[in-house]
């Protein structure tokens, strides 16, 4: 048996896996608790089960067996979780570096195909858009694919018309550093509608706004669009997901993903449709002579929201010495 996590700034999710299969798994929302630790500790006292191994899947940096969660005031230290769980074999890893443990086991029905792309021998990149934006790389070493954190999502984000230089100025009056996370995340939605409103460049929705007071914006944003077709919040996702293939086609650059992209995250799948029809692909391949290299490269919408759980279930079985 093997306790997995997978840890956000929205939500927490604790599983047990026996073998290849969830056998009790429960949902927390992050910010009604205190730690990490004070999950498990609930967690655990309603499961009651023996467990030999644990993998959590972090939304932050790991340094030494210790995590500052990006986007929750959370430390998170192998030591006092190795304590909390009264066991020793305990594993901290990125939250994408689990997912993209989690690509290996899933079914070819858990994926959606963006592009077809060709097979080809090479590394493989991750990104995924959520409470924040995480990114992951999968080093190809000529025989098998390995995970490797990084923060990607954090650098510097790059206008690429006068629109977006607008836009990264209005940011910046906002944040000492505009990231791609600012942008390319769920709060990103309503500071782009934000930014649009407040520079006059479309109308105000008073019931909209009074609406995303009430829920959760981002969700009333994408609701309005699917929903309602209100022109405003569908020039909000058009850009959200233009801005997100930008970013995903930087990274496989960066990474030379020619064996494939995934894109991971909560997004992603609720806009499956608007990223087949939309700008998404065309703003991945607009990057000048490399286009036609972009164009060969598979794409792949991760459908199953337990990879990364799957992915810490299987570090733990197989990867971890």
């Amino acid at each position: 048996m093997i306790l997995t996590g997978d840890i956000g700034g929205t939500n927490t999710r604790l599983a047990f896996f026996e073998s290849n299969t969830i056998v009790a798994e429960k949902k927390f929302h992050s910010k009604n608790y205190q730690s990490l630790e004070e999950i498990i500790q609930i967690f655990l006292s309603e499961q009651k089960k023996t467990f030999s191994a644990a993998c959590f899947g972090v939304a932050g940096p790991i340094v030494n067996g210790k995590c500052n969660a990006t986007n929750l005031p959370w430390v998170i230290d192998i030591a006092n979780l190795r304590k909390c769980c009264k066991i020793q074999t305990i594993y901290l890893l990125n939250d994408l570096e689990t997912k993209a443990y989690g690509i290996r086991v899933l079914k070819k029905e858990e994926l959606y195909v963006l592009q077809a792309g060709k097979e080809q021998p090479g590394n493989q990149a991750l990104i995924a858009a959520g409470t924040g934006l995480g990114e992951a790389g999968l080093y190809w070493d000529g025989k098998d694919h390995h995970p490797f954190a990084c923060e990607g999502g954090h650098t510097d984000f790059a206008p690429r018309d006068e629109l977006e230089i607008e836009l990264l100025i209005y940011l910046k009056k906002k944040f000492q550093h505009v990231s791609y996370e600012r942008i390319v995340s769920g709060p990103g939605i309503p500071l782009l509608y934000q930014f649009l409103i407040e520079t006059g460049k479309e109308p105000r929705s008073q019931e909209m706004e009074e609406e995303m007071l009430q829920k959760d914006a981002p969700h009333v944003i994408s609701e309005w669009a699917l929903k309602r077709h209100d022109p405003v919040c569908l020039r909000v996702i058009h850009w959200f997901l233009s801005i997100y293939g930008a970013e995903a086609g930087n990274l496989a650059l960066k990474f030379l993903s020619l064996g494939g992209m995934y894109i991971g995250g909560g997004i992603a799948p609720a806009l499956i449709q608007q990223i087949k029809e939309g700008p998404f692909l065309s703003s991945f391949c607009c990057k000048g002579r490399f286009q036609p290299l972009l164009e060969t490269i598979p794409i792949h919408v991760i459908l199953n929201d337990d990879a990364s759980l799957l992915g810490a279930a299987y570090f733990a079985r197989t990867i971890s010495p």
